[in-house]
């Protein structure tokens, strides 16, 4: 999702005058876009995983609620071993396990190792309003630390949850990274985009974070893996979790066959997966553990 950047010129029939009025915008927005990501960037992480499998993605995550504590979306750390936290200024911590998670939401809270004072982001818990300016930051396809910027271009209701919807360009590494107002505060967390669109990105409003309990017991990696695989399947109530084959930062690419969709399910079996089966305008979902496939003949 990676986007060109668009230059917009004006005809020659532009008058003095007219340049003279957009310059101060053009200056002024650049120079706020600078102070926000200013004062978040000690706040902002990208997030190094190991999953169970030995395989190695990156994530985005933020300082909050704790110095020693980070939001990001669940999907990034859902099948994790090993997870560290690198942030801009060079500082590498170990991130310990996961506080608490809600998977309907894709949210999650995790554990540093040690606290970090001075780092924590501000949230803003209150509903922003359509046509706010935006901003996120995060790690598109590993290029870690990036900023853009986009317009909340609508809240909605998507499977009984509420969400932002953002023209931010969003792309596998920005998961769970923050999503900011012009006042440099955490008002979502970027969470999924919609496949074959441009700038149809979600995130997940900061007020969710309050259903979390940042007081819960911690669960080191292998402890949460154990519990995990000791629940059923539940089926996934949003399009967040529904997104995770094809964003959950780089691990899926678009398939044009049913070979290839069985093939890819083969390459994940014992994990849990979920699939968007879409006819028409009607979108439904399923999450299941993928079983070994039996070998080709055999009854």
């Amino acid at each position: 999702m990676i986007q060109g950047l668009k230059q917009l010129t004006r005809g020659s029939a532009v008058s003095v005058v007219s340049v003279f009025l957009f310059l101060p915008l053009t200056a002024s927005a650049g120079s706020n876009a600078e102070k926000i990501y200013r004062k978040v960037l000690p706040s902002v992480m990208t997030l190094e995983v190991e999953n169970r499998l030995g395989e190695h993605f990156v994530g985005s995550g933020v300082v909050g609620l704790a110095d020693d504590c980070v939001v990001t979306a669940w999907h990034v750390v859902s099948d994790a071993r090993l997870v560290s936290a690198v942030f801009a200024d060079g500082t590498r911590v170990k991130v310990k396990g996961c506080i608490d998670h809600n998977s309907e939401r894709d949210l999650a809270l995790l554990q540093l190792e040690k606290p970090l004072p001075g780092r924590k982001a501000v949230f803003s818990r209150g509903l922003q309003g359509v046509a706010t300016r935006v901003y996120v930051i995060g790690a598109p396809k590993g290029y870690g630390f990036s900023i853009a910027d986009g317009l909340l271009s609508q809240v909605r209701n998507v499977d009984g949850i509420l969400q932002y919807q953002v023209s931010c360009p969003i792309s596998p590494g920005n998961s769970g990274g923050p999503v900011l107002n012009e006042r440099g505060e955490v008002i979502g967390i970027a969470s999924w985009t919609k496949a074959d669109a441009q700038n149809l990105s979600f995130a997940v409003p900061s007020r969710e974070i309050g259903l979390l309990n940042n007081k819960a017991p911690l669960l080191a990696w292998d402890n949460l893996q154990l519990r995990l695989a000791s629940k059923p399947p539940v089926p996934a109530a949003t399009s967040g979790a529904a997104a995770t084959a094809e964003a959950q930062d780089g691990k899926a690419g678009a398939l044009t066959s049913f070979d290839e969709f069985t093939k890819r399910l083969q390459q994940s079996v014992g994990k849990q997966v979920t699939v968007v089966v879409q006819e028409g305008a009607k979108e439904n979902k399923y999450t299941f553990t993928v079983p070994a496939m039996p070998a080709k003949g055999a009854k």
